[in-house]
């Protein structure tokens, strides 16, 4: 689908407006945000529109400190590019388009990719799937790239690389940055290839952002990753922030290690670090070597879920925990809805946790893999539980999972033990029934009349 000439308008309006911040943020961020309330007539935006109001009035909050930072912290190339991919590109003309394939197949259409350009990794990381595949799979740099295009033809700009460690192939990332210059790119990866070398070719590309995966501090990390990875670690983050590349991390948290995750000492290092964000995961016990001692208790979860909700309010770093914040984005939003997985073998799957699968991007295009029959039990289903403290199909609501595999005749897409579906959710039940207690007591804190009679009655 070739850019429109709407498209081509917007895109040169708000490029123009981005480029207006960069003579004076202070003075001209309210001003663009004015100008952006007038041009999304639509409403695609009115959310991020209306929370990044709260923080303008406010230039004295952690939130503001963190906006600023990117003219401070940030190359200005970097800056400029990952603005318009992330922005203009993913957000408001992707967002249009998104909507537009919705209503015409009647399908999700994710809003980011998540893919695997290889299996191989340097780590063996305790209880991590992707380590049991070996280095043996790759999905070739002609296959990557043509995920891209056609992910761009249906509005998506956003594509997050994992593996294995992607950057074992670091010459065809940059390749696939390099020839795609209007999409954001962010890759998962333990951080430990990242190089002088490989930060110059970052800073030539400026659409590339890293996540560097942490299990906490030097004892947690080296415990879970190997010895050694945390000073390697700290090393490559010494070399993005010096040489101002945009980057952050992205933090497992267990049963072992939730304490240091969730302290506010950890918090302050990734910021002194120059970390911008932060993802949490909690451990998911996948695959045949899965540890489900790691998952994290009723008790630690809902720890977590109160630390960065604390941490949200004082500390200048963007968090997302992918469980526990459900409530924001209405539930799970995998299976298309804002994301999905492909693996290195081209397994098309719902999510980077969910190794089901009915079609493979080898012989498939992407519109038809949303419309498969997996993907569209997902659509049917979600959200999985009213309460959105509950969003997974998998650690919350396992039945659901065992319900869509089975009707779909998804198979497993796992290449060395293929795992029943019972036995991948008989080992979340119990954690997911405590949890549920718990999630129930939380989420009436928070929505004090979500069950009541006369609220429910206006759903």
């Amino acid at each position: 689908m070739s850019e429109s000439i709407k498209e081509s308008l917007e895109r040169f309006g708000l490029r123009h407006a981005l480029s207006y911040l960069d003579s004076d943020p202070d003075r001209n961020i309210p001003k663009l945000l004015s100008w952006v309330d007038r041009f999304d007539r639509d409403n695609v935006v009115a959310s991020q529109r209306a929370v990044f109001h709260q923080v303008i009035d406010q230039p004295d909050n952690n939130w503001y400190r963190l906006i600023r930072s990117l003219w401070t912290d940030v190359d200005a190339g970097v800056r400029k590019a990952l603005f318009e991919n992330f922005i203009i590109n993913a957000t408001v003309i992707g967002g249009k388009r998104e909507d537009k394939y919705r209503e015409k197949n009647q399908s999700n259409i994710p809003w980011a990719i998540l893919m695997d350009p290889t299996s191989a990794c340097n780590l063996h990381c305790i209880g991590c799937w992707a380590a049991e595949y070996g280095d043996k799979l790759n999905l070739d740099y002609d296959t990557l790239n043509s995920i891209v295009r056609q992910g761009k033809e249906c509005g998506t700009f956003m594509y997050v690389l994992s593996g294995g460690e992607p950057l074992v192939r670091k010459k065809d990332v940059i390749r696939l940055c390099e020839e795609n210059p209007d999409c954001a790119f962010l890759a998962f990866t333990n951080g430990t290839l990242i190089d002088e070398a490989f930060a110059d070719e970052m800073l030539r590309v400026k659409n590339f952002v890293p996540a560097i995966s942490v299990e906490g501090f030097e004892e947690a990390t080296d415990s879970r990753r190997g010895a050694g990875t945390y000073q390697a670690v700290c090393r490559a983050m010494e070399i993005l922030k010096r040489k101002k590349l945009a980057f952050g991390v992205s933090c497992c948290y267990t049963s072992k290690n939730v304490d240091e995750i969730g302290s506010e000492k950890y918090f302050d290092d990734l910021i002194e670090k120059g970390a911008k964000f932060a993802w949490f995961f909690t451990y998911m016990p996948v695959g045949k070597d899965a540890v489900p001692e790691l998952m994290a208790t009723a008790e630690q979860r809902a720890y977590m879920y109160r630390q960065i909700r604390k941490f949200r309010e004082t500390k200048p770093i963007f968090t997302m925990d992918f469980w526990n914040d459900g409530e924001y984005v209405k539930g799970c939003i995998a299976g298309g809805r804002n994301y999905l997985h492909i693996n290195a073998n081209g397994d098309i799957e719902p999510c980077a946790f969910i190794h089901y699968s009915n079609c493979n991007i080898h012989n498939t295009t992407l519109l038809d893999a949303y419309r498969s029959p997996l993907f569209m039990a997902y659509r049917k289903g979600q959200p999985f539980n009213e309460n959105h403290l509950r969003p997974c199909p998998l650690l919350d609501n396992p039945e659901r999972l065992a319900q869509m595999v089975k009707e779909s005749g998804a198979h497993s897409t796992d290449l060395t033990s293929p795992e029943e579906v019972d036995d991948l959710t008989g080992k979340c039940k119990d954690t997911a029934e405590k949890w549920a207690v718990t999630a129930e007591k939380l989420w009436q804190e928070s929505h004090p009349c979500a069950h009541c009679a006369g609220c429910a009655s206006k759903k």
